[in-house]
């Protein structure tokens, strides 16, 4: 009989599966805080989003945190926007999936799971594939937990990402606490 804890990364981990989000075929867990605007982004259209992560096992670990809450008033400028194409592979597959199905100027909530929407267990994997964050504690917490073989954690990741700009939208920039839609404005 196939038993599918049994099987793979999860070894006998059961996901846990929050019931205020929704949850995808591929295991990927969502909640929208703001819809956004416009298209939806395809396959091949440049996209720029602005995102802070979490570890949710090795004790809420910060990732990646350089605005204030998501659904707020953000404050910040875009030096630490990510940025790229969508369907390229430069970022791990739940951001792929997450952003996939926003619209622009929408904030989602992603809870990431071990496994094929992650990072790779492997310990050069930044250089791989992002999002990566910009300081040197982010990128140790995020190691620990991605590639530490030798501690039964919870590898599960939660990301809070705000899709800025899609396609010639994508160098977009916002303005303290507002949304700048359209291509990046003169400065007055």
């Amino acid at each position: 009989e196939d038993m599918p804890l049994f099987r793979g990364e999860r070894y006998c981990k059961p996901q846990t599966v929050y019931s205020d989000y929704e949850l995808t075929p591929t295991g990927l867990q969502f909640k929208d805080y703001r819809v956004g605007e416009g298209s939806m982004p395809v396959k091949g259209e440049r996209v720029v989003v602005d995102w802070d992560g979490f570890t949710i096992g090795n004790q809420g670990r910060r990732i990646q945190a350089k605005n204030l809450s998501k659904g707020g008033a953000f404050e910040g400028n875009d030096e630490g926007f990510l940025r790229f194409t969508l369907g390229d592979g430069s970022v791990i597959q739940a951001f792929e999936e997450a952003i996939a199905g926003m619209k622009p100027g929408g904030i989602r909530r992603i809870i990431v799971p071990t496994g094929a929407l992650s990072y790779p267990n492997q310990r050069d994997f930044l250089k791989k594939i992002g999002p990566v964050p910009s300081n040197r504690t982010g990128k140790n917490a995020l190691g620990f937990v991605v590639v530490n073989d030798g501690v039964n954690i919870d590898r599960t990741l939660l990301f809070d990402i705000e899709l800025c700009g899609v396609g010639a939208d994508a160098s977009a920039r916002r303005s303290p606490g507002t949304w700048v839609a359209g291509p990046l404005a003169e400065a007055s």
